[in-house]
């Protein structure tokens, strides 16, 4: 996660008085008086305090406690979309700031805030022209000028990109350039070796020491196992069926983006993927997390030793435009090379949307849907081998989150809806199905159950991006279908901070 922050003050939410006199900033409390004697002041400092401790969620909760008693303070409206940023809630970090915007539209930190929450949503464009007015209030401020420019540089950059790929679009699948039988194994390589095109459980295990080590997996090795999944994956429908036979189970987590020393604790408390002991793993299993790489190819691995050993779900991050931004891109590029992130790229798009337990229980990365009335077949049909598009049910599968009450709402992320428990119940009454298991949201507990017992959500990477402090969590069902939750904590992991392979802009604002 970021600590987006403005000018020399603390890396958090505005204080109060640290920026008095500076442009935007002259009324730098909430109200006249003291602080104790002023509700809205003790709220905030409240909300301030819960965001020190990383309770983000409580924090905007206060801040809009303040905001009930000062609908007018352009400081609570920045501080709440800071807190909103954190939670990744990015739409509503941007109508915040621009309530803030709004308020004071010489206020910098209002720009700020809505600049760096288009920028979370690759929007590199709108949060120029937020950059650009910052600079245009502080002109003398060097770390306006600064970070203008790197904005600037940002949008160049996406400007190129997106020419490039314009000019590739006819050219053939980089699959097809891929010879991995000129890849020689250098004698000096010490990790596992295999015979033959066939992965082992011997080559899988010996390939999580290496990545113990934090040693790098044969390239050639590397592009066999993702030309592999990719034949298999091509052949995957939409929407998966899978049967859990009496005296069986199945796991399902949600993501883990990138934490593979939590994804081994996993395997610690419930077994290595096998036949026997089948895994679902449910989206987003790279970005922010710094070992991305490793994670990926674990998965991959299992998956091309045991088909229906393990299934995985394609998350919103799984997606060209957030590996950009949110490292994996940048680590791919970093431990391998440019055409082994252009195949993932390719692959990840093979990846089905969804599964379907016994008839009875809908597994999806992110919710449900802005209409009413979609069907299972509607699910089947769609058109999945593609970036994911900014509308449609594709996009709504990944990115879409339960709220409480009933009807919809525009989402909190920007992209997908927020969909009520009257939702939920019509789906499932109309597909005539139990339950729906996503991921796509951290949970203080590792999951949680919603919408009167009809949805639950399961996050499977505890203490995300090192500061959340939350459990990660997997679910076990069995041939009832009832399900059994297992909470767990994180695990050390080397010194690598999250993010290090991210986008330079987006950790230019850390």
């Amino acid at each position: 996660m970021l600590n987006y922050f403005w000018g020399k003050g603390p890396k958090g939410p505005e204080m109060g008085q640290e920026e008095k006199g500076k442009a935007g900033d002259s009324d730098t409390s909430v109200g006249s008086g003291s602080p104790a004697a002023d509700p809205a002041e003790e709220l905030k400092s409240a909300a301030n305090e819960a965001f020190k401790d990383h309770k983000f969620a409580h924090a905007v909760d206060l801040y809009t406690q303040a905001l009930e008693i000062r609908s007018d303070n352009a400081i609570l409206y920045a501080n709440r979309a800071f807190a909103h940023i954190k939670l990744e809630e990015y739409g509503s970090a941007v109508e915040d700031a621009s309530k803030a915007i709004e308020i004071d539209p010489l206020y910098p930190k209002g720009y700020y805030r809505r600049g760096s929450a288009y920028v979370a949503l690759g929007k590199f464009k709108d949060a120029l022209k937020d950059f650009r007015q910052v600079a245009k209030i502080r002109p003398r401020d060097p770390d306006a000028q600064k970070k203008l420019k790197e904005c600037e540089k940002a949008v160049q950059k996406l400007r190129f990109e997106e020419a490039i790929a314009q000019e590739e679009q006819d050219h053939p699948s980089v699959a097809e350039t891929i010879d991995v039988s000129s890849m020689e194994v250098e004698p000096a390589y010490d990790g596992p070796r295999l015979e033959g095109d066939q992965l082992t459980l011997e080559f899988v295990k010996e390939m999580l020491e290496t990545f113990k080590k934090q040693k790098k997996l044969h390239r050639r090795y590397a592009f066999q196992i993702l030309l592999q999944i990719r034949e298999m994956l091509k052949s995957t429908p939409t929407l998966v069926d899978v049967t859990i036979a009496p005296g069986a189970h199945f796991t399902v987590c949600g993501d883990v983006h990138g934490q593979f020393y939590d994804l081994l604790n996993i395997f610690e408390l419930e077994g290595l993927p096998s036949l026997e002991n089948p895994y679902l793993f449910n989206g987003d299993f790279v970005d922010r997390g710094s070992f991305s790489v490793e994670v990926i190819f674990t998965l991959f691995a299992f998956k091309c030793l045991y088909p229906t050993g393990l299934y995985l779900s394609r998350g919103n991050h799984e997606s060209r435009s957030m590996n950009k931004i949110y490292g994996f891109d940048g680590e791919v590029k970093a431990k391998y090379s440019d055409n082994m992130a252009e195949l993932f790229a390719e692959v990840f798009c093979a990846l089905p949307l969804a599964h379907l337990l016994n008839n009875k229980v809908l597994v999806v990365h992110g919710g449900l849907f802005s209409q009413d009335g979609v069907k299972l077949d509607d699910i089947r049909k769609i058109d999945r081998f593609r970036e994911p598009p900014d509308e449609g049910l594709m996009c709504e599968l990944l990115w879409s989150d339960p709220k409480p009450g009933t009807g919809r709402s525009p989402s909190k992320r920007g992209v997908g809806v927020a969909f009520g428990e009257d939702v939920t119940k019509a789906f499932l009454e109309d597909n005539r199905l139990d339950l729906i298991v996503r991921s796509h949201e951290v949970k203080e507990e590792g999951y949680e159950i919603e919408h009167d017992g009809k949805l639950v959500t399961v996050f499977s990477a505890p203490n995300y991006c090192d500061q959340m402090g939350n459990k990660g969590a997997f679910i076990r069902f069995k041939s009832d279908m009832k399900p059994k939750y297992t909470k767990y904590s994180a695990v050390p992991h080397p010194n690598v901070r999250p993010m290090a392979y991210a986008n330079n802009f987006l950790n230019f604002l850390s």
